[in-house]
């Protein structure tokens, strides 16, 4: 034997050695106490600034743009006495408006140490729901990008604060939006009554230290430092309040679950403004000293190149995702054999993909189930249960929490195998909806119960199964969807006289939207007209795929209407038509 050939084959038999002992190691700690940590975010941040100076935190692998801890920290720091000098103090709302841009964590980040409250804002939003959610939310600065695909972000800003264009940066007094003052543009080109994050830096180099420090000393673990919008369980969008305590430790015990140690690199995929991006893509992240590859969009082949180069050990994503860099016709060329583990949520996981994904991306698929009330993880299938587990059940309860399978109206328990609602109690569930006591009541009820509206069970071996939803939400490929808000936007549409919107199953989304309109005599609507109404009015995910005109729906005998037979109505429908749902 040469000895080229002998030193290959030690060095992958030691290779082996070491991804076995590596494996060994981390299923060792899945027996350990895993505590609660008081550390607040900014806190982690600089726990790894310190430990670990020169390691890499953030990287865009397409761009080369790669930031270490310490780099990250101090351009955060920076970015917090900016913000600082244009007013932002402890409590202060602060929109980010964005695709995954590189500064988008920076904005994050920079609230967080300064107590100020990171509020996401849905890329797909349109105007409607932009002026809802920055009037309900009482921002005080909008973080913006130019645009995103063909939605005009600056155009609808302008739109929104007319005197952007004359009122000098800062200076900003709407009395539609009265607690409205900044707009800043997140990169370097300027615009009419908008900061850029460049200007801001450069006012942070010349804050004091003293005053970032100074809020610094105030921020507290239990401070809500995120506010994500969500239809939640009930009525329109509303405004959940999560803390640091909330995220941080939902997002480490996350990758204690997922076995991550600080040699771990995440593809992060999935957009920030999620619960899935902010909290299972980022805090498992922050809380473990790891590397976060990040895309700025989702793009298969971006992503594929991202894993391939950066040697990434952990993706997240909803099945579409997964299906899409399965299918793309470059799939083969990236190699995948350094993933070890990954999340597939948002979504029912079908049991035949995550087969696929495990195969070809050398990888084990766990699933988190819950809701961005719960911050958002309730249950997580862990890595060292078997595949069978791991693709049929959504797991068992974090730990530190309470997960029970309650029955609806009567507050019992369920016994083992019995359907019931899915409630959790701990320290995931939210600090309750921002100015919004009534529904965080709903929600949340006397003894501490939130009641996600999800129907399951728990099986014998302690594992839960999600079988359905008491509520009405649909989940769109990660999206949720909930009805009334459509409907009350298409009572606006001229001819219809009543409308109902309901989920029918999707192949590829999970489930897709369905409006059922009754129309007003003499009116003569297509489904073309009810579609192009909706164009640029709401996001394209709330816009109803299938557009069916009845003559009345299923009632009950007091006369309320029953939702779920308008899923039975409609798949017949389509069939008579000869519609095949992809």
């Amino acid at each position: 034997m040469s000895k080229k050939l002998k030193d290959i084959r030690e060095n992958a038999s030691r290779r082996v050695s070491d991804i076995l002992a590596d494996i060994q190691s981390r299923l060792k700690r899945k027996n350990k106490e895993l505590p609660l940590s008081e550390r607040t975010i900014g806190q982690w941040l600089e726990k790894w600034a310190e430990e670990c100076p020169d390691k890499e935190a953030v990287v865009y692998s397409d761009r080369d743009l790669r930031f270490t801890y310490a780099q990250l920290n101090h351009r955060v720091d920076t970015l917090a006495k900016g913000f600082i000098a244009i007013g932002i103090t402890r409590g202060t709302h602060v929109g980010i408006w964005a695709t995954n841009v590189p500064d988008w964590l920076t904005v994050m980040y920079a609230c967080a140490k300064i107590g100020a409250v990171c509020v996401t804002v849905n890329t797909n939003y349109q105007q409607n729901e932009l002026e809802y959610l920055c009037k309900d939310a009482d921002l005080h600065t909008l973080c913006i990008i130019d645009r995103d695909r063909d939605t005009d972000f600056l155009g609808m800003t302008y739109k929104m604060l007319p005197e952007l264009r004359e009122c000098e940066r800062g200076k900003l007094e709407s009395s539609r939006f009265p607690f409205l003052k900044n707009v800043v543009f997140i990169g370097q080109e300027k615009y009419r009554g908008m900061y850029n994050t460049q200007e801001l830096l450069i006012l942070g180099e010349n804050t004091d230290d003293a005053q970032l420090d100074a809020l610094k000393a105030q921020v507290n673990c239990h401070d809500v430092v995120n506010m994500q919008y969500t239809s939640g369980t009930t009525g329109f969008p509303k405004g959940v309040m999560l803390s640091h305590y909330n995220i941080t430790n939902n997002g480490f015990l996350t990758g204690e679950h997922m076995l991550f140690s600080s040699s771990d690199k995440l593809c992060c995929c999935v957009p920030l403004f999620h619960c899935f991006g902010i909290v299972l893509a980022t805090m498992n992240v922050i809380t473990h000293g790891c590397t976060q590859v990040m895309v700025e969009r989702f793009d298969p082949l971006v992503v594929l190149a991202s894993i391939h180069r950066e040697r990434c050990t952990s993706v997240y994503g909803v099945p579409t995702m997964y299906i899409a860099m399965l299918t793309h016709p470059m799939f083969k060329m990236f190699n995948m054999k350094s993933l070890r583990v990954g999340i597939m949520a948002g979504a029912l996981c079908p049991i035949e993909l995550m087969r696929e994904v495990e195969q070809k991306f050398y990888m084990r698929v766990t699933s988190v189930y819950g809701l961005t009330e719960a911050s958002p993880g309730m249950t997580h299938t862990r890595y060292e249960q078997s595949f069978e587990e791991r693709c049929t059940t959504v797991g068992y309860e974090f730990e530190h929490t309470e997960v029970k399978i309650i029955e609806p109206g009567t507050g019992r328990f369920c016994e083992v195998g019995e359907v019931g609602e899915f409630c959790n109690r701990g320290y995931n569930n939210m600090v309750g909806y921002y100015n919004n006591p009534e529904a965080t009541a709903e929600t949340i009820d006397k003894d501490g119960w939130l009641h996600s509206g999800d129907l399951g069970i728990l099986d014998e071996d302690g594992n839960f199964k999600v079988t359905g939803r008491i509520k009405d939400m649909i989940i769109r490929g990660g999206e949720n969807i909930y009805p009334r808000e459509i409907e009350e936007f298409l009572y606006h549409l001229d001819g219809v006289q009543d409308v109902q919107v309901a989920g029918l199953p999707s192949k590829k989304y999970g489930e897709v939207v369905a409006a059922y309109i009754i129309q007003k005599e003499g009116a003569q609507l297509t489904e073309e007209i009810v579609k192009d109404y909706c164009m640029g009015r709401i996001s394209r995910f709330k816009i109803p795929q299938y557009v069916l005109f009845v003559e009345e729906y299923p009632l009950t005998g007091s006369g309320k209407i029953q939702k779920f037979k308008l899923k039975d109505i409609g798949l017949r429908m389509l069939s008579e038509r000869g519609v095949i749902i992809e």
